[in-house]
């Protein structure tokens, strides 16, 4: 029995004549516990995408990202990883506290390759949990139920320009969301925020939208 196929699929895969690759693929690549070179993939990416199920049972896509590390295999089925500050929406850790179910696509622009991830998750604002990651809000731990390597065609080939300012790290402070300056949000944001904010000033929407443009690290 398939660990991944539903009839939906074998429907398809039956109409383009692909039941045995499929099927192929699925005994060669699909598995049920990390091994030592999953885990160096994993924990060497700087970036991964998030997807999960919302209230209404919709998919959402979510970018994850910060320093080589920041996604920890800690056994043969279990990773974990923060959840950093962000517009306040909290979408996907809400997502997840009702429908644990996840997808992470982990890809490297520069070997080119790509793993994908199923399984569950749960969220924890545990105190020795955040402690492993610098102002994180929440500690995701994904149970895993299969990861499978997917081959690199179509992946584009592209190098690094430069790191994200913006991601925690230990030693230096975490500057403050270019955004969150915007003169049409001072009203709603956090008091901590705000503070900064009486620091740095604020900008206007068209200030944002030309730094965004002109790919300004600070936007």
């Amino acid at each position: 029995m398939s660990r991944l196929y539903g009839a939906q699929h074998r429907n398809i895969q039956d109409a383009f004549g692909t039941r045995g690759m499929a099927d192929r693929v699925e005994e060669l690549v699909c598995r049920t516990e990390f091994d030592d070179e999953a885990k160096g993939f994993i924990e060497h990416m700087e970036m991964f995408f998030l997807s999960s199920i919302d209230h209404q049972g919709r998919p959402t896509v979510s970018f994850k990202g910060g320093d080589v590390g920041f996604v920890k295999v800690i056994d043969s089925t279990t990773l974990v990883f923060p959840s950093y500050d962000g517009n306040g929406m909290f979408f996907s850790m809400g997502n997840i506290s009702a429908n644990p179910q996840v997808g992470l696509l982990f890809i490297s622009f520069e070997t080119p390759s790509r793993l994908r991830v199923q399984g569950t998750a749960s969220i924890s604002n545990d105190p020795e949990l955040l402690a492993n990651f610098k102002e994180a809000d929440f500690v995701v731990t994904v149970k895993l139920s299969e990861f499978w390597q997917n081959c690199p065609r179509y992946i584009p080939k592209f190098e690094k320009v430069r790191d994200s300012r913006y991601v925690p790290r230990e030693h230096c402070e975490t500057p403050l969301a270019g955004w969150k300056q915007l003169d049409i949000v001072q009203d709603i944001l956090p008091e901590a925020d705000l503070k900064k904010v009486e620091q740095l000033g604020t900008i206007n929407i068209e200030e944002w939208i030309g730094k965004i443009k002109s790919a300004d690290p600070t936007a």
